[in-house]
């Protein structure tokens, strides 16, 4: 299984990249916001990877995140949906994004994906509803990202960096709400519904903020 590529951008292509890592390309399928979000042609780049294995198939499929890639792995076990309906559902809404539909049950975001119908999106908000607990609580323990450094063309490595600001601290608040309202007795799922609505609200929203404001969604109606 490959897993990671560290290399350097040979090209880009509308929907995939070549990641020539010491003298080999490695195609490797995006979503178009995951190929927008790499690095210059003749840049160094870390990708995570799936590899899809079939009798007369192999491709490898690249995403920024293992956040993404594990919503990947989770879209892809749902009946009618391949890995290209998955792309287009990630390069659609993000990773985040999908976390916060999938948490809602928002099937109509999930529908805006291009080649994905509305009986598919439904069924894809149902059957997943209850994985978006454990994949937003993912965020922070993955947060990290890795750095390439280059020192020359045959040596390539690779050193884990803080991820940019903003990106981190709604990676924590969101994983740390989810932590502390599941210690209040709140089932997995309502947590994540009430932190994914709550970040709808005020998407760079502090921890305590963010609990407050899933309490509050929480909090038994008339």
């Amino acid at each position: 299984m490959i897993g990671r590529l560290s290399g350097i951008v040979a090209y880009k292509s509308h929907d995939h990249v070549m990641i020539d890592v010491r003298g080999v390309g490695y195609i490797v399928y995006v979503s178009e916001r995951t190929r927008a979000a790499l690095p210059r042609e003749g840049e160094a780049v870390t990708i995570y990877t799936d590899l899809l294995v079939r009798e007369d198939l192999m491709q490898l499929f690249g995403f920024s995140t293992l956040v993404e890639k594990e919503w990947h792995r989770l879209l892809t076990g749902v009946q009618g949906i391949g890995a290209k309906a998955s792309l287009s559902i990630l390069g659609a809404l993000g990773a985040d994004g999908v976390s916060r539909a999938i948490a809602l049950g928002d099937w109509n975001s999930v529908a805006k994906a291009k080649g994905v119908g509305p009986k598919t999106a439904q069924r894809v908000t149902m059957e997943l509803k209850d994985k978006a607990p454990s994949v937003m609580s993912m965020a922070e323990v993955v947060g990290t990202e890795r750095e390439v450094v280059i020192e020359d063309e045959r040596d390539v490595e690779v050193r884990a960096t803080p991820p940019k600001p903003v990106q981190a601290a709604r990676s924590s608040a969101q994983a740390e709400a989810l932590s502390a309202l599941q210690n209040l007795g709140y089932a997995p799922g309502e947590a994540a519904s009430a932190v994914a609505e709550a970040l709808d609200n005020d998407a760079i929203a502090s921890t305590s903020a963010l609990i407050r404001s899933a309490l509050r969604l929480l909090a038994p109606k008339g």
